[in-house]
């Protein structure tokens, strides 16, 4: 069957396959987000992207104690569960999740113009609350994905809303298009917009190690890879993965460490080895003051409200 206009879809009991002529994804049911996103032949997933709500802590966020005000956020940025899981196949919501014994009305050669599938997590915080993540696959290979946050009274404020991915080995550069150096909602007077491009994924070497590497109003950006786990691959690279903005511009990071591997190393060489990369794409970012680092609090201006609904919006696309 010629699948070239039309994306080829795979019903399985435990995963939703989308592929075309040069990538295929995987969406677990189980895991609750993207398994496998292989372009070109090229994995670009290590572990199942998640919303993200914490960012290590600053030196300002200590001395203000922010970091203890909203520790419910760093159990939600690791441990929030999947409640629910819609399919769409062409604008069209299934009534239920196609799983066994639904699979065997399918076949191996059920073809679509989109597919989108959407999770639903509950955050583990007094009182809970959601976050949809939606992910579209047009037919070019392109996923569009559009993450909320609902927002909820009685909770402290959040230090950031977004998604988060690792890659299965390093990022080797990244070229971007946004506000020059490490900026942040507060950090901004100075940038320059432009076309950067970074080498490595250079930590800012802070007495000791805490949030950094933050990328704010950025339109587009594109990352590189060289190696891959895949021991066939003798000379795989590079090859790229373009993330692109959707509807608004939106904020990023890309480092070789999670949040919490800053947050437990108190000296720079008790980081580990850099094996991945880490890239949060962020729709909302709380400011890292600065004003002192023994008690003031960053500018109202530049908090995030839990009260308030946030989004994160951008598009994953295929590099020729």
């Amino acid at each position: 069957m010629d699948y070239t206009n039309k994306l080829h879809v795979i019903f399985d009991d435990g995963m939703l396959g989308v592929g075309g002529a040069n990538f295929h994804y995987l969406f677990g049911y189980e895991r609750a987000g993207i398994e496998s996103l292989v372009v070109d032949g090229h994995e670009w997933m290590y572990r199942v992207p998640q919303p993200t709500f914490w960012r290590a802590t600053t030196d300002n966020d200590r001395g203000s104690r922010f970091n203890i005000k909203s520790a419910q956020w760093l159990a939600a940025d690791y441990v929030s569960p999947c409640v629910n899981i819609q399919v769409a196949i062409d604008g069209q919501p299934l009534p239920e999740l196609p799983i066994a014994p639904l699979t065997n009305q399918y076949t191996d050669h059920d073809t679509a113009t989109t597919v989108t599938i959407t999770y639903t997590y509950q955050t583990p915080t007094v009182p809970a609350t959601t976050v949809d993540v939606a992910y579209t696959v047009l037919i070019d290979g392109t996923i569009e994905v559009r993450s909320t946050y609902h927002g909820q009274a009685d909770l402290p404020q959040l230090p950031v809303f977004g998604w988060r991915m690792q890659t299965p080995t390093p990022v080797t550069e990244f070229t971007y298009h946004g506000l020059s150096g490490e900026t942040y909602p507060d950090r901004m007077a100075g940038a320059s917009e432009g076309t950067y491009t970074i080498t490595g994924m250079p930590v800012t070497p802070y007495l000791v190690p805490q949030e950094n590497g933050m990328h704010m109003q950025t339109s587009w950006v594109e990352l590189t890879r060289e190696t891959t786990l895949n021991n066939a691959d003798l000379q795989p690279g590079p090859f790229k993965l373009r993330i692109s903005s959707l509807d608004q511009p939106f904020n990023f990071s890309c480092l070789p460490y999670t949040s919490l591997e800053l947050e437990n190393a108190t000296h720079h060489e008790e980081l580990p080895p850099v094996r991945r990369a880490v890239i949060v794409i962020a729709g909302a970012v709380r400011g890292v003051g600065g004003i002192d680092s023994w008690g003031s609090d960053v500018e109202r201006a530049y908090h995030l409200p839990a009260d308030q609904d946030y989004q994160t919006n951008f598009k994953l696309e295929l590099v020729p």
